[in-house]
């Protein structure tokens, strides 16, 4: 039994987002009440314990799926997020739970940068579609790019020193 749904179903009041941690990735739903999320995810297959970080890479459209949380979270972890209340203000909470539901069963474009589960929660939320996860993989990534772009120049340049210490010792 997982402990962290019947937290998060003590608590969480519709329109809350709710973050499923998968390890290297989350998956994000909105609870719209009773055991109910909507979320977006993979077409033919039904989110769960069994998905996994492949399956949200491979996939060019998305399905807008209302499922019991149970099903949703499986054995992971979850927990309420609502990640953006300090930078935005939340939608009033019917018109999330509206538009969310109005929403199920449409096919919608996916990308893992562009348009994921997040970026889908957080527009109904707040109305404007963002992803943490994505923004921290791009610091890092930029990151390594720096340091890669950095540890190139620092190479060429003791090349550089060395080529010139030895051109004056054979000048010596």
């Amino acid at each position: 039994m997982n402990r962290d749904i019947k937290e998060v179903l003590r608590s969480a009041k519709p329109g809350d987002l709710i973050e499923i941690l998968h390890g290297l990735y989350q998956h994000w739903a909105i609870y719209i009440g009773g055991n109910d999320v909507v979320h977006l995810g993979p077409q033919d297959k039904d989110y769960g314990s069994s998905s996994n970080l492949m399956i949200i890479l491979n996939i060019d459209n998305a399905k807008v799926k209302r499922q019991n949380i149970w099903e949703v979270v499986g054995s992971c972890k979850c927990r309420i997020n609502n990640l953006l209340d300090q930078k935005y203000r939340p939608r009033d909470r019917h018109i999330i739970v509206a538009e969310a539901q109005r929403l199920v069963g449409r096919e919608c474009p996916y990308g893992v940068f562009t348009q994921n589960c997040e970026h889908f929660v957080t527009g109904l939320r707040y109305n404007k579609p963002e992803s943490q996860q994505v923004e921290r993989a791009a610091a890092v990534m930029g990151g390594i790019i720096l340091t890669g772009i950095g540890l190139i120049i620092l190479s060429h340049l003791l090349r550089s020193l060395l080529t010139d210490d030895n051109r004056n010792r054979g000048r010596n």
